[in-house]
């Protein structure tokens, strides 16, 4: 009886290592009865399952883990806009297709991106405070890269064919700053490497930017020559490394 169940539990698992030094302590064993060596091979699959379970939960906590560090750490060095496309060249190669797309420069939209959110993926306004104390809510709904509005991303998405869009993705905030401030040229015939009055229209709204609603805020008045001294800076530098990140890997490489 014994002998026939091992023969069958031999031409079952023959293909395994595992399963056969499984069987072979079995036979080397004392005698054990059908229900025993039935017994102890459903415990054995059983543990081999909780450990592929278990496995396939670190994948996956792995994988989420590697997903959200890389989509929300800021550049090592976020006022150099060469060092930012060496250690990230996908990103050169949005800003350059967003800036292609719209007509402005990379120099201008990622000084929008580097006044908005200093390249941090989830950026958030600071709440109010309550007391000096209490957190209280969130001055408005901007988020991400671009620090664009709920209503204002909507917009983008429904009018740029980027339906599925995400604020905390990088290529597609780099894509609304440049669309926006394409905008901003055909509506209040701002010239596209003017970034000061391009970023007056990008907080202000062009309809606010016309009123001239800027001119008594003096906070922005102060961003917005700091994000045309950035302008100004990364174009100098993206002329300096711009022949390097237009070459391809096999370039780098062996060239």
């Amino acid at each position: 009886m014994i002998s026939a169940i091992a023969h069958n539990i031999f031409l079952r698992c023959v293909t395994g290592f595992s399963c056969l030094c499984f069987l072979w302590s079995l036979l080397l064993s004392s005698p054990l009865s059908a229900v025993q060596i039935k017994f102890s091979l459903v415990t054995y699959r059983a543990r081999r399952v909780s450990t592929t379970v278990n496995s396939l939960r670190l994948l996956l906590l792995s994988s989420v883990v590697l997903f959200v560090s890389c989509t929300a750490s800021q550049p090592r060095n976020a006022a150099d806009v060469c060092s930012i496309f060496e250690e990230r060249r996908s990103w050169y190669r949005a800003a350059k297709e967003a800036s292609d797309r719209w007509g402005i420069p990379i120099s201008v939209n990622m000084a929008f991106v580097y006044q908005e959110s200093s390249f941090r993926a989830r950026a958030k306004p600071e709440r109010s405070r309550i007391l000096w104390i209490i957190p209280g809510p969130r001055p408005s709904s901007a988020y991400g890269y671009a620090q664009a509005l709920d209503s204002t991303w909507q917009e983008y998405e429904s009018r740029s064919g980027n339906s599925r869009a995400s604020r905390s993705n990088f290529n597609d905030a780099i894509d609304f700053v440049a669309w926006y401030n394409s905008n901003s040229r055909q509506q209040s015939g701002i010239a596209a490497d003017d970034a000061r009055n391009l970023y007056f229209a990008y907080h202000e709204g062009n309809g606010g930017y016309q009123r001239g609603t800027h001119r008594e805020k003096r906070w922005l008045l102060d961003a917005a020559a700091n994000v045309q001294a950035n302008s100004n800076r990364f174009a100098e530098q993206l002329n300096s490394c711009r022949r390097d990140l237009e070459r391809s890997w096999f370039q780098r490489i062996f060239f």
